[in-house]
């Protein structure tokens, strides 16, 4: 088992298909949940810029391997300069353009795609870490990355709700109607600590909107029955939870 091991982590044909397969493996795990939620990076993109990554550092290894053998002529002669880390670096580097373009600004003022962004980075990573042939590293890779991205959300939106957190957007008839809305709240034994006004009149056929940012009290800390009481309201046109 520890001779297949040396002589996968050799360049030779093998070896680089299967480095490029396990790449092709790595981004498809981690891009299977993201296209599933159908954010802005889906399992296509995560797949080819993982596998990018691999022929990238396959590429200077081919040539660092040329240099010794068919041009060790030029080598020898001073014409030709490796370095065998600058592919990587420039990989790192370019994935920052494709990663922002990920990034969007969605309703609300919130931020969509950064966590997209991010995982691209990370499968840049793991392709890299695949094409230099370091097979337990994408294993692990895959695994934590995968429970970052898919496990983790869970458990954040879960940490959310049993600190009573709440964030919701509510659509009203007049900017008057805040004082109601507050009031509501309030009665409810509910702190704001943040309000912010979206629109305070009528524009493009959309409502007066406000973003309230709340603590709910222990005993009235279900976020179903704050919805509820907001969007009985007769002033009150559309609420909704917002999830980072």
């Amino acid at each position: 088992m520890r001779e297949i091991i040396e002589y996968l982590r050799e360049f030779n044909l093998v070896s680089a298909t299967l480095r490029l397969l396990l790449a092709a493996l790595g981004g498809f795990a981690v891009g299977f949940g993201r296209s599933r939620k159908q954010r802005n990076a889906g399992m296509r993109t995560y797949m080819i810029v993982c596998i990018g990554a691999a022929l990238t550092v396959l590429i200077s290894m081919y040539e660092y391997e040329m240099i010794r053998g068919q041009w060790a002529w030029a080598s020898a002669r001073g014409e030709l300069k490796f370095d065998g880390t600058r592919f990587a670096a420039q990989v790192i580097a370019g994935i920052g353009f494709l990663a922002a373009g990920t990034i969007l600004s969605v309703a609300h003022q919130q931020i969509s795609g950064l966590t997209s962004a991010i995982g691209l980075f990370a499968a840049a990573g793991m392709g890299i870490a695949a094409g230099a042939g370091f097979y337990e590293c994408v294993l692990f890779a895959v695994f934590f990355i995968v429970f970052a991205l898919e496990g983790m959300q869970r458990i954040e939106v879960g940490l959310k709700r049993q600190m009573h957190h709440i964030t919701i957007s509510v659509e009203f008839s007049s900017i008057e109607d805040i004082e109601t809305i507050t009031d509501t709240v309030q009665k409810l034994d509910a702190r704001i600590f943040e309000l912010e006004i979206e629109r305070s009149e009528p524009s493009d056929g959309q409502l007066p909107s406000a973003i309230l940012s709340m603590k709910l009290a222990k005993h009235q800390s279900s976020h179903s029955a704050m919805l509820s009481s907001v969007a009985e309201l007769p002033c009150v046109c559309a609420v909704r939870e917002l999830i980072a």
